[in-house]
């Protein structure tokens, strides 16, 4: 599924990945240059398979260990409140 940020919800690309502010709280969560690209594939539509594709094709890492990656991310960030 998609990712979307709540309205409350800032960004900012940095030479070391994404820096979300959730201005309910105040705080900051940073996302390495692998969560970002998990983020970026979900925010333009792509589904979660399509985040695991990108890491796979990107990154040296096995698929199912890309798979574990982007369900763990994509959890918290629901769970946390920043994204639906």
């Amino acid at each position: 599924m998609a990712l979307r940020f709540g309205p409350d919800v800032s960004t900012a690309e940095t030479d070391y990945g994404t820096v979300l502010l959730d201005q309910r709280s105040g705080n900051y969560w940073e996302l390495n240059p692998t969560g970002t690209l998990v983020v970026k594939t979900l925010l333009e539509g792509g589904e979660e398979a399509a985040a695991v594709d990108a890491l796979v094709t990107e990154f040296d890492i096995d698929r199912t260990r890309a798979e574990q990656d982007v369900t763990a991310l994509v959890q918290e960030l629901r769970k946390s409140g920043l994204a639906t």
